[in-house]
């Protein structure tokens, strides 16, 4: 199975996900669960946290509606423990040749969705199998119109933007045929708030 294909089935309900900075692993289904009721099935646990792959694990085990994944993945070790983790995805800032070897191997049982900004980022992830991409940092790197002009020379990419979007501008991207979803911290505020997750994560639905 392609990167891209796994990608797709494993996404293809999604058009915005939460992108997680987690400060307590116990917090992590009370999250999922206020996520799943505003009708948000994918999520995005970053490794920035102490908490986020314990979170990612319980996610996984519990709530098998949720498609977990961790972002922040930098090297093969990180890529490999997320899989440990029962992540079924993971999200890259970027891609070296180390992490696409390692990424080679798990494109059916963990995809990685690697970070490009420039043509030639995404010529180089191509080469590597990868033409499900996120697009990072997205609102500095030319937000909606940069990746409306890689379609062109490029139309086998899709990709995910990440990095300055939000409620204000994330239908400028998903009007786009080549993105298949968007990544937002927005959708999980700091506090615990339960009920407000789930409330943003219903607006987010309309999109």
């Amino acid at each position: 199975m392609s990167q891209a294909s796994r990608i797709d089935e494993l996404l293809s309900g999604t058009r915005v996900m939460p992108v997680v900075v987690i400060e307590r692993a116990e917090d992590a289904l009370p999250l999922a669960d206020a996520l799943l009721e505003g009708g948000v099935t994918a999520i995005e646990m970053t490794l920035r946290t102490e908490a986020a792959l314990p979170a990612a694990e319980a996610i996984a085990k519990a709530r098998p509606d949720m498609v977990v994944g961790t972002g922040t993945v930098l090297t093969p070790g990180d890529l490999r423990r997320s899989e440990e983790a029962g992540a079924r995805f993971a999200v890259s800032p970027g891609l070296t040749e180390t992490l696409a070897d390692e990424a080679a191997k798990r494109f059916e049982s963990c995809p990685l969705l690697p970070g490009t900004a420039t043509a030639s980022e995404v010529m180089f992830a191509m080469e590597r199998g990868f033409t499900r991409l996120k697009f990072f940092p997205a609102e500095t790197s030319g937000g909606a119109p940069a990746v409306k002009a890689l379609g062109g020379p490029l139309p086998q990419v899709r990709f995910c933007p990440t990095g300055g979007v939000s409620p204000d501008n994330a239908a400028s991207y998903l009007k786009l045929p080549n993105v298949f979803c968007v990544g937002g911290s927005w959708l999980v505020p700091k506090g615990g708030d339960w009920a407000e997750v789930t409330r943003l994560a219903r607006e987010s639905t309309a999109f």
